[in-house]
């Protein structure tokens, strides 16, 4: 993941943070998220999504991994959870994405 994010200038701010020791990855929650969002943002979590809180908007989140019940919140609001390669792949630009840490 790190290795394809550093050959794109776009996510090399992205690729920097998942370099670091995996102690510093984040474990962010739903709430956190949902405080943060507008309709069809596309948010990037250098490490865990929790399942604390609920989305109340239809969005899209890239990350590392995400526990079960997040999942299954999402499933609610119709929303996408895709893993952070995926993501890399497909957009290239890193257009439109917003970080949390």
């Amino acid at each position: 993941t790190i290795y394809l994010a550093r050959k794109n200038a776009n996510w090399m701010s992205i690729a920097n943070l998942l370099a670091r020791s995996t102690r510093k990855h984040s474990a962010v929650n739903l709430r956190e998220i949902d405080e943060k969002a507008e309709i069809g943002d596309t948010f990037v979590i250098p490490g865990k999504v929790l399942s604390e809180g609920e989305l109340s908007k239809k969005i899209k989140i890239c990350a590392f991994n995400i526990s079960k019940e997040a999942k299954e919140k999402l499933k609610h609001t119709k929303s996408e959870f895709v893993i952070l390669i995926e993501e890399i792949k497909k957009n290239s630009k890193a257009e439109g994405i917003k970080v949390i840490r």
